[in-house]
């Protein structure tokens, strides 16, 4: 099989959909906040890393998963409105059914964090690990989303 014939076997827009996805001030508000999450989650990750091989700076890098973790939730629930509005469904939009998956094991090692954090019930060296996998989770997520955007420009220059 083709790529152009899998192209057009699986196409993640309608016609309607993509003017909805168009028309959307969500579609913007994602455009901007995620490579603005994806800037604090490098910073974020160089000040994990430092504190992992210094042992210095534990509170700036808390801080710095803490708001990593803000635009996590920000974007997922901007998302979640972005897919109501585009694909009328709040999540798990067949186009986007694997990555919102992913988002949410995503969200979950995030939450344990914060969980561990807030309630001491787990050590700075387990949260460190915690954060690392979830910040590993975090890049295949983002690199799924890549490719869905990379499919939908393709398909758009397959369709003029």
């Amino acid at each position: 099989m083709t790529s152009a014939t899998s192209s057009q076997q699986f196409r993640l827009y309608t016609p309607q959909q993509r003017a909805r996805r168009d028309a959307t001030v969500w579609t913007v508000v994602q455009g901007v906040l995620a490579p603005v999450q994806f800037v604090v989650f490098l910073v974020s990750l160089a000040l994990v890393v430092r504190y992992m091989t210094s042992g210095e700076g534990y509170g700036v890098a808390t801080a710095s998963i803490i708001v990593k973790t803000g635009f996590l939730y920000l974007i997922m629930i901007t998302g979640a409105i972005w897919e109501k509005v585009v694909f009328g469904q709040w999540l798990f939009a067949d186009a986007f059914f694997w990555e919102d998956v992913f988002s949410f094991v995503v969200i979950a090692l995030h939450s344990l964090y914060l969980y561990g954090l807030l309630t001491g019930s787990i050590s700075p060296d387990v949260l460190i690990a915690i954060i690392l996998l979830a910040y590993a989770t975090y890049v295949i997520n983002a690199g799924q989303f890549l490719w869905k955007l990379r499919v939908a420009r393709l398909q758009m220059q397959v369709a003029t």
